[in-house]
């Protein structure tokens, strides 16, 4: 791994062969609201994508579901052609009228998305599929090998998992190797501590899906503000490079749909925060 002048390592080589550098971007956002349907103005949104790598981010995630399927086609439209990007894909949840995510986890199902997912992104090959959250009524091992079988098939370079358990991820690994696990995880919400520690002793990537939620929470949010007086950034710059200094397997993908936002993200990454900074921050879990 890389290391830039803040101390903290730069890139991380998801399943081992895919360098990327370590803050990347969520492309839930570029559809309509409530992350369904397709967004007013389709060709700002896949600018925001161009955008994105042209401020050096190489890792783009998104998910079937977004949308659904929109996502992952704008990216296939404005991303198709760059062999230096790396985009993750998700599959394993639904969207009913109403809007709610549904586990579907069935392994024919599961099978069948990566062939749609394959399409709208443009590509022989997803860099990493996961699967998006496990379904408590389809059995977990079974969706696993469905992963599994996409990954023989030649279908997906790596496999990742999200919003699971510990017990999940070892269970998964003695299937397929697991590249990456995408939990909920940010200053102000560290209940997967576990997850991340046990990424960290098998050297598997660590996406904190809601990485800035914090900057509305508790006393996280009060916090945040405070070293962003003492640093002269945003609460939301401070939020991503705690996830950054805090493990080196670490990926944030913070997401948005402005371009300012985007670039105030991006900068993130070149922020260093003093270790007053990093004990005034670790302690915000002590107090949620």
């Amino acid at each position: 791994m890389a290391s830039d002048t803040t101390g903290r390592s730069e890139t991380f080589d998801i399943g081992g062969d895919l360098t990327v550098d370590r803050l990347g971007f969520g492309a839930m956002r570029v559809t309509g609201d409530d992350i369904i349907g397709r967004p007013g103005d389709e060709e700002a949104a896949k600018e925001l994508l161009r955008r994105a790598v042209d401020l050096g981010v190489d890792f783009v995630d998104t998910a079937d579901s977004y949308g659904p399927g929109v996502s992952e086609r704008l990216i296939g439209e404005a991303l198709g052609d760059l062999d230096d990007v790396v985009v993750a894909s998700k599959a394993g949840l639904l969207r009913n009228r109403e809007g709610d995510w549904l586990p579907h986890g069935d392994p024919d199902f599961l099978k069948n998305q990566v062939l749609c997912s394959l399409d709208r992104l443009g590509t022989d090959e997803i860099d990493l599929y996961q699967y998006h959250r496990p379904d408590p009524d389809t059995d977990f091992e079974e969706s696993v090998h469905a992963f599994a079988e996409m990954k023989d098939a030649g279908q997906i370079a790596h496999v990742g998992l999200s919003n699971v358990t510990v017990e999940q991820l070892e269970t998964a690994m003695e299937i397929v190797d697991i590249a990456t696990v995408q939990n909920r995880y940010n200053v102000g919400h560290r209940d997967d501590e576990d997850v991340l520690e046990a990424c960290e002793r098998h050297d598997v990537g660590f996406i904190p899906w809601g990485p800035m939620y914090a900057v509305e929470e508790g006393e996280s949010a009060e916090t945040l503000e405070e070293v962003a007086g003492r640093r002269d950034a945003t609460p939301q710059q401070v939020a991503l490079a705690w996830l950054l200094d805090h493990s080196d397997v670490t990926l944030p993908i913070p997401g948005t749909s402005s371009v300012d936002h985007l670039e105030s993200n991006v900068a993130a990454a070149d922020l260093s925060l003093t270790d007053e900074d990093l004990s005034a921050l670790d302690a915000v879990d002590a107090q949620e």
